[in-house]
């Protein structure tokens, strides 16, 4: 059988997310691109994750303004919700965003397409439908998936992923979530504003388990206030009968059967370097499957490198955006190679309430033994918190015991997402919370509370200084 000689580019980008400037570049460089890609351009923030979920829930968000409208003298109703529009909505402006980028490479002469499930069938060549392409400097930004655990009859059973659950075209009535990290708890937080009745099922004991534990903790009670919320539950198994789902679980109270119409699987996402066929070109993978990269991002193959997802040292999108800043310097030899510096690298949770956190958590600070000393203020002890409602949001910030300087932040409240920011700059520079303290603040406004905490973090310097 004669074997197809491969085709010869300088650079091979697999992945259209956040790695594909990479192929710009290549072509700024006057360098020949290829772009290998298995769905729709974009990756998953455009498709399925950030950007149409933060869409989604802001139909939920206004939901809630609406309920909440009488506690301001204003009476409000919801007459109807209109699903199809929500949902469309979303959808189309995503897939015209999808289009619109793989349009501006379909026009790029520079860059040549490959759309369709790409392998490695030889050191650094790649097979797509029959085609055989290869370069000295690769690329890996292929991103990640749901996964799917292995529940007994999961195989039988019709659900949803995080992929699925955002282009819905029906509103469920009981929905099931398995599964309380961030995923499961923006949608919870999605469909049961505008109605589905929503049953969280849990295996550890508070929902958001990544986060600060006061957040956690408190995050979980609040949550439980407005859905049903399952802690500390093994799932056994699940079947499917008429149209129902049957979820087995165990808890510490005995077993149980949760039933609904929907299921929503929300266990976590896995890289998509299996599709690869990685070994044939010599990269190595850990256990979960993430590419190895040292820190400048290149694995043990020399001229292949990775970012984002593949790689799992953050998934979120604004890391893998962060990061090809420094695979584009590394990889075309803009200077010395610099090692990437994830230092404050924040995130948020966008349920309700909002969650923003950077840096630390108290129980990490314990842990490695870091001397720390902590902050917190209510958002109810501040005129805009009262002012807004909000009377259950909260700052912690935890600072180092001898300097000050901020470990860790998080906040739990109206625009968390947003006050969380101005803290991850400050930790970036290494500020403390002296300078902070030092600051004039709008009154009354949101970002009052963080002043006040850092102000309650013992030992800070008041002004005058």
């Amino acid at each position: 059988m004669t074997v197809s000689t491969a085709r010869e580019f300088d650079v091979i980008v697999i992945g259209t997310g956040s790695g594909v400037s990479i192929a710009d570049s290549a072509a700024a460089e006057g360098l020949t691109a290829a772009i290998v890609e298995s769905g729709p351009f974009g990756g998953t923030c455009v498709n399925w994750g950030c950007i149409p979920s933060k869409q989604l829930i802001h139909s939920a968000d206004v939901m809630e303004v609406i309920d909440k409208a009488a506690d301001f003298g204003i009476n409000a109703r919801v007459e109807s919700i209109d699903w199809d529009k929500i949902v469309s909505r979303v959808v189309s402006e995503a897939d015209d965003a999808a289009n619109i980028i793989e349009s501006r490479y379909i026009r790029n002469d520079k860059v040549i397409l490959y759309k369709g499930e790409g392998r490695f069938v030889d050191h650094k060549t790649m097979e797509i439908n029959g085609e055989r392409i290869t370069a000295p400097m690769i690329m890996l930004a292929a991103g990640s998936r749901p996964v799917v655990p292995p529940i007994p009859g999961i195989d039988d059973v019709p659900y949803l992923t995080s992929d699925e659950a955002l282009r819905y075209d029906k509103q469920p009535t009981q929905l099931i979530i398995v599964g309380g990290g961030f995923v499961g708890i923006e949608l919870a937080h999605f469909y049961g504003a505008l109605g589905t009745d929503v049953t969280v099922v849990q295996r550890g004991p508070t929902l958001l388990p990544i986060e600060d534990e006061d957040v956690s903790r408190r995050f979980t009670d609040l949550f439980r206030r407005k859905h049903r919320v399952i802690l500390d539950a093994e799932t056994r198994s699940v079947s499917h009968n008429n149209g129902e789902i049957s979820l087995e679980i165990t808890t510490p109270s005995g077993d149980e059967t949760i039933i609904g119409d929907t299921l929503l699987l929300a266990t976590g996402r896995r890289p998509n370097s299996d599709r690869l066929d990685l070994d044939k070109t010599g990269v190595e993978t850990n256990a979960r499957g993430l590419v190895v990269v040292d820190e400048y991002l290149e694995t043990n193959v020399p001229g292949i490198w990775a970012l984002g997802d593949v790689v799992g040292r953050y998934q979120l999108k604004h890391n893998a955006n962060w990061e090809w800043w420094y695979a584009d310097h590394n990889m075309f030899e803009r200077g010395p190679k610099e090692a990437v510096n994830y230092h404050a690298m924040p995130h948020a949770v966008f349920a309700s309430p909002q969650v923003g956190a950077v840096g630390m958590t108290e129980q990490q600070a314990r842990e490695q033994g870091v001397p720390y000393v902590l902050g917190t203020y209510e958002y109810a002890w501040t005129a805009h918190g009262v002012a807004i409602g909000d009377l259950t949001g909260f700052v912690k910030i935890i600072a180092h015991a001898e300097t000050r300087e901020i470990l860790g932040a998080h906040i739990m409240g109206s625009d968390a997402a947003t006050l969380i920011q101005d803290l991850a700059n400050g930790m970036r520079i290494g500020l403390t919370t002296d300078v902070y303290s030092q600051g004039i603040y709008v009154h009354p406004a949101a970002p009052e509370v963080v002043y006040r905490a850092m102000r309650s973090v013992p030992g800070t310097k008041m002004p005058p200084v």
